[in-house]
């Protein structure tokens, strides 16, 4: 039976260990790797979100790391199904697995600790808490 799995990313290196640890662990599966437009990065000049994108097929709104996660599944024989949204990044994340049937979230960890991770929060800490379905951090 395939599971549909969702990779949340950033342009940073825990998010593609994250991918990389979803595509190499779980090669049955369904992969969508979803990233999320901040509200107020979007609301202060970041952008409007691109159109939901699929099948590999770039599209000119589209962050400059999704090419990397192509490669990452390529290298492992694989695609993925890619998509952008907006929203607040926890919130967006569960939502879009709450409505799309997803059945775990694989994520990066950005490891912050103490006053850091105190005044800016975690969204995998957050997605952990919030989730419905198993959340797997990759540090």
């Amino acid at each position: 039976m395939t599971r549909h799995l969702l990779v949340p990313m950033d342009d940073s290196e825990r998010a593609r260990a994250a991918l990389e640890h979803a595509v190499s662990l779980f090669p049955d599966d369904e992969v969508t790797v979803l990233h999320v437009v901040d509200d107020l990065e979007a609301g202060y000049g970041g952008g409007r979100p691109p159109v939901t994108t699929g099948g590999g097929e770039r599209i000119d709104d589209e962050p400059d790391f999704f090419e990397d996660v192509r490669s990452i599944a390529a290298a492992h024989d694989r695609t993925v199904e890619t998509t952008v949204i907006e929203g607040t990044s926890a919130d967006a994340i569960l939502e879009y697995a709450r409505e799309h049937d997803v059945d775990q979230i694989v994520m990066g960890s950005q490891g912050r600790s103490g006053v850091s991770r105190m005044l800016l929060g975690s969204i995998a800490e957050a997605v952990t808490r919030k989730s419905s379905v198993p959340v797997t951090i990759v540090p």
